[in-house]
């Protein structure tokens, strides 16, 4: 295996000290002795390419330095001891031969058993290790920086060290996804793809696939902020992201069916289908709009569009938590998938051409990805249409919504010499106008660089 597919093993940064000794007391405190190791897993903020990875597309995302942290001691008699250093969250322990995740409650240890139980089934051993963990996270949580990824994999990365198990940056990412799905989200791979893979400097194009990065080197004049609109939504506790990734799945089936060439049961996803067809993604919008009408769809239509009972469409095409929903967004969510998947190669082309106006061109590209997503998507929040308006009106040179949605975080592009007066004028005109928000500005408001990926850290 290439070194550069394994997760680095490096001594701790010594801007990162002071942290690292705080939560190192605190496993001390709660577990009479000292961790052995620790591992480091960032967030990330996605660029451009919103909601299409699980539909088999290219995204643009870039790690940050907000991280979440664990220090781990293995645990020879098969005992999960988890402790979050954020008094407000519950300990928790199990039997790592016991693990049981429900989707119920989508409380916060259910994210590090994913992890745990998901490198435990990939090595299928008769002797297995749990281990004793402090957790400490500077992810904004439901901000839309993937903190639950983020926990996912540091876990996974806990479990691996734990039991001197081996296993590239590139299988790791892919076993985070499917496991994060225990808890009942079907992500399609981004988050644990660029939070093992980032390098610091480097956004990244990740395709999927199977799994691919490419660096990608963005302008030299360019800084990114990112601000947290406050809105909050737990994208595991709502069925809305699991609606769009079936809204999705629909949309892709009812054009399999209108194209006489195409078993509409082989087809699961909209990138599927443009592989079958050969088509560019101009064609295929042309395709939506011939084939799919803009109201929505009933169950009833769809059914008898794909000649299935509901009981089979259950079984063919829903999740076990969007059964009872009745009506399907086909057009406006196609439309957004291929028109975003477009963006993505846009922006990508600019970054490795870096003509003059690349600023401008890339801003241009994720205020128009923001308005997909807020009026084809119906992905977006009031609060987070607001100040992705008020980042613009302060010199941001392009905003938008990054993440799941619903609320959560804007990422802006800016000049790098604006980036003071942005943070500003942002924080006047968004956050002081109310009490509570103003409260949590330090936490919530922030320029980032692109940030290095997971790591092991030893003393």
């Amino acid at each position: 295996m290439a070194e550069e597919s394994q997760t680095p093993v490096s001594a701790i940064p010594e801007a990162q000290k002071d942290r690292y000794k705080n939560i190192s007391q605190t496993f001390q405190e709660n577990f009479g002795e000292g961790p052995e190791f620790f591992s480091r897993a960032p967030g990330r903020v996605n660029l451009i390419g919103e909601h299409i990875d699980y539909c088999g597309y290219s995204v643009l995302p870039m790690a940050v330095e907000q991280d979440i942290v664990m220090a781990v001691l293995p645990d020879s008699s098969g005992s999960i001891s988890l402790v979050s250093a954020d008094p407000q969250y519950e300990s928790f322990t199990c039997d790592v031969t016991k693990i049981v995740i429900t989707k119920d409650e989508p409380h916060w240890y259910k994210y590090v058993l994913c992890g745990i139980l998901g490198i435990k089934e990939q090595f299928q051993s008769e002797t297995i290790k749990g281990f004793k963990a402090v957790i400490h996270g500077t992810v904004p949580r439901s901000a839309g920086l993937s903190s639950s990824s983020a926990l996912v994999c540091c876990s996974a990365l806990a479990m691996l060290r734990a039991n001197k198990w081996n296993m590239t940056k590139e299988h790791l990412a892919e076993v985070c996804a499917k496991c994060e799905r225990y808890i009942g989200t079907e992500g399609g791979g981004m988050d644990q793809a660029i939070s093992l893979t980032a390098k610091s400097g480097k956004a990244k194009l990740i395709e999927f696939n199977p799994l691919r990065t490419t660096d990608v080197q963005l302008p030299a004049d360019a800084a990114f902020i990112v601000s947290n609109s406050l809105a909050e939504m737990n994208k595991a506790a709502t069925p809305q992201f699991n609606t769009r990734v079936v809204e999705c799945r629909l949309a892709a089936q009812v054009l399999a069916a209108s194209q006489t060439n195409i078993k509409w049961r082989d087809v699961k996803r909209l990138g599927d289908l443009q592989e079958k067809l050969g088509f560019s993604l101009d064609a295929m919008l042309t395709l939506v709009t011939a084939n799919l009408h803009k109201e929505p769809y009933s169950k009833e239509e769809i059914c008898t569009l794909l000649e299935v009972t509901p009981d089979e469409l259950a079984e063919t095409s829903l999740s076990t938590n969007t059964t009872h929903v009745e009506t399907f967004c086909l057009y406006k969510r196609a439309t957004h998938v291929y028109s975003e998947a477009k963006r993505v190669l846009q922006f990508k082309t600019i970054c490795d051409e870096q003509p003059e106006d690349a600023l401008q061109l890339l801003g241009k590209l994720m205020d128009e990805s923001h308005a997909s997503c807020r009026d084809m998507y119906d992905c977006s929040h009031p609060d987070l249409d607001s100040l992705v308006e008020v980042c613009r009106n302060s010199g941001a040179v392009g905003s938008r919504m990054t993440g799941a949605g619903w609320g959560g975080c804007a990422v802006s592009i800016v000049k790098s010499d604006s980036v003071a007066s942005l943070l500003s004028r942002v924080q006047d005109n968004y956050y002081k106008l109310n009490s509570e928000k103003f409260a949590r500005v330090q936490e919530s408001l922030f320029a980032t660089i692109p940030g290095g990926g997971a790591a092991y850290y030893i003393y």
